[in-house]
């Protein structure tokens, strides 16, 4: 087939898919920074939320057609899409949809991964899609889904996963497969206890990414069956992946690394940023002078919403009062006042007053940081007001006693931590 053709054919597959995200998850890894919203409205990068990454995935790759499964503490995800993806036009058949769970089927809430897609099917139908894409709203990457689509009609699957090599120690937490030749996966086991190793590689396990490709047809009996079947968890990895493979249906995996959208570095970029330590992790690697993960691409942007703020502002040059960022990320309506920053990320309408000092911190919007202040590998989250002359970093019995503080010694800070009742509720 001639570039052009291949062209054409992945356009006319975007176009015909239907994108179906889900968003519904708290993230109890990230303790109390998920007390109040879902994991994929959780900020990311200076300026992001977690979520923006797969839609702009999606739009980016010509899917335009997208649901968004919501369910645990929702309401600041649905505002954000409402506010930053209402520019997709409706007349072209593009939009978001956002599904929470409305019990239309059964009165209940999502049951699992698979529950989700099966209570949406009604709308998912009325779409007429050829291909369905499912989706994880929870991780950090670039992936081109059209190259992805390709390789699912190429091997006349039944169903498509993406997958990714991740240290064997790391693998508890995936689903674990085994691939032939062919690509076709020949075992699969869900967060096992000995993950298996991938031949020739005893340190590496081969995980699902949590992305999977169906043919709609397919897809609608397959969850009916599913749905109807009272032994089941209705998910995906749990339930779903084992029967295909027991009845002998085709199921293939796709390398991330054939799909995903090239780094700086030349290698795949994918984070599950899942943990305090792993967040904040994510979010320092992009301090860096060529970070691994590239946010000014112009060739693949990551899309949000952009509230219109001032531009970030730093005033005072005395010696001992200079208002200064180093190796830093500071957003719109931010302004550093005769402190210093270095290697952190501020995100918008961030205060830090005379003579702090903030090193190796991701600090959410709205913040407000007093006089004296010191700041050391913490997490802060939005809304806080952090008192002239707390000292956080130095001395982690004293930061545990007030605070959370993970096994890396990354410290983090909510209001309800300060004694400061932003939400209301008494």
């Amino acid at each position: 087939m001639l570039p052009q053709e291949q062209i054409r054919l992945v356009s006319w597959m975007t176009k015909n898919t239907y994108a179906m995200v889900l968003a519904g998850g708290r993230g109890s890894r990230l303790h109390q920074l998920t007390d109040w919203r879902a994991k994929p409205a959780v900020p990311f990068g200076g300026k992001f939320r977690i979520i923006d990454f797969v839609l702009s995935n999606c739009v980016n790759s010509g899917i335009r057609r997208i649901g968004v499964a919501t369910q645990y503490k929702s309401h600041s995800l649905m505002q954000h899409i409402q506010h930053g993806w209402s520019f997709l036009n409706g007349n072209f058949g593009e939009f978001v949809d956002l599904l929470p769970a409305q019990q239309w089927v059964q009165e209940s809430w999502y049951q699992g991964t698979a529950d989700a897609v099966f209570q949406n099917l009604d709308i998912l139908r009325e779409s007429k899609p050829d291909y369905v894409l499912i989706l994880a709203g929870d991780h950090v990457y670039k992936m081109d889904y059209g190259k992805m689509l390709a390789f699912h009609v190429e091997k006349r699957a039944d169903m498509s996963v993406a997958c990714i090599e991740v240290p064997i120690n790391d693998a508890k937490g995936f689903g674990v497969m085994a691939v032939d030749e062919d690509s076709r996966v020949v075992d699969f086991s869900e967060k096992p206890d000995h993950p298996t190793p991938i031949p020739g590689k005893p340190d590496l396990a081969l995980a699902s990414m949590g992305i999977y490709i169906f043919n709609m047809e397919f897809l609608s009996e397959l969850l009916v069956r599913d749905a109807g079947d009272p032994n089941s968890s209705h998910d995906f990895g749990k339930d779903i992946i084992p029967y295909l493979l027991s009845s002998g249906y085709r199921l293939c995996a796709q390398s991330f690394s054939n799909s995903c959208v090239k780094m700086e570095s030349g290698a795949p970029y994918w984070r599950d940023v899942g943990t305090i330590d792993s967040y904040w992790e994510a979010n320092m690697e992009l301090t860096k002078v060529t970070p691994d993960l590239n946010m000014y691409d112009q060739e693949w942007p990551i899309w949000t919403y952009q509230e219109q703020l001032p531009p970030a502002k730093f005033v005072f040059d005395d010696e001992e009062r200079r208002g200064q960022a180093i190796d830093s990320l500071v957003s719109g309506g931010c302004i550093i006042s005769g402190a210093t920053v270095r290697r952190s990320l501020l995100f918008s309408n961030v205060r830090v007053h005379s003579y702090s000092n903030v090193e190796d911190s991701v600090i959410l919007p709205n913040v407000e940081i007093g006089r004296n202040v010191t700041l050391k590998r913490a997490v802060v989250d939005k809304n806080c007001v952090i008192p002239d002359d707390l000292v956080v970093g130095v001395d982690s019995a004293e930061d545990a006693s007030r605070f959370f503080v993970t096994d890396k010694g990354i410290t983090l800070i909510t209001p309800e931590m300060l004694g400061q009742d932003v939400h209301g509720i008494r």
